[in-house]
């Protein structure tokens, strides 16, 4: 609060009501200023709110915006790849249709073969590489064992015969080898009386 010093000389009274009465006035003139105040904070509160609503639905619509195109990006994330297979598909057609009017295997054999070759270069392009398994050691990341079978060449461990073929995109594993694994051949005890 504001304090008014009243000092003596001509212009100012000396009675007591007189002080009073400039006191009251100088309240007065602090809750006028007290009101201006108030006023300017409450404009500043509100435009500070607005800014706020304003804010929060600019980031609403962002986060809509962002899971659109993440799923937009989903939905057509293969796009390029089924481009790039299109002209394989349409060469296998056309080997196929070949094969049916010139009733020719060979031609039927060369065209498929020329798809192939056209297919693993759009699958090389995008990352695709086979798991090589034949000979290799067995190896539970990259090979799934379906049989074990006995092999005096081989040592144990070893992948003896691939059933399918498994596939890495860029070295992540997209499906392992189908293998058959060898293992040394059991002892018969009835054959061998020193076992």
């Amino acid at each position: 609060m504001t304090q008014i010093k009243v000092t003596e000389g001509p212009s100012h009274p000396k009675s007591p009501e007189a002080q009073e009465k400039v006191k009251a006035g100088a309240g007065k003139e602090e809750n006028q200023d007290l009101e201006a105040l108030l006023q300017e904070k409450e404009k500043e509160a509100k435009e500070n709110y607005d800014r706020y609503l304003r804010l929060s639905a600019e980031w609403e619509n962002y986060k809509k915006r962002v899971d659109k195109e993440k799923s937009e990006t989903y939905k057509f994330a293969n796009e390029n790849i089924l481009k790039d297979l299109l002209p394989v598909l349409d060469n296998l057609e056309r080997a196929l249709e070949h094969g049916r009017e010139a009733g020719n295997p060979k031609a039927l054999l060369d065209g498929v073969e020329l798809t192939h070759k056209a297919l693993w270069t759009v699958m090389e392009k995008y990352g695709i590489t086979r798991i090589e398994a034949m000979g290799e050691e067995f190896d539970p990341n990259h090979h799934e064992a379906v049989m074990v079978q006995e092999d005096t060449q081989k040592p144990a461990g070893t992948v003896i015969s691939q059933l399918q073929i498994g596939y890495r995109l860029h070295n992540r594993l997209v499906r392992p080898a189908m293998v058959v694994v060898s293992k040394k051949p059991e002892l018969n005890p009835e054959a061998d009386p020193e076992a």
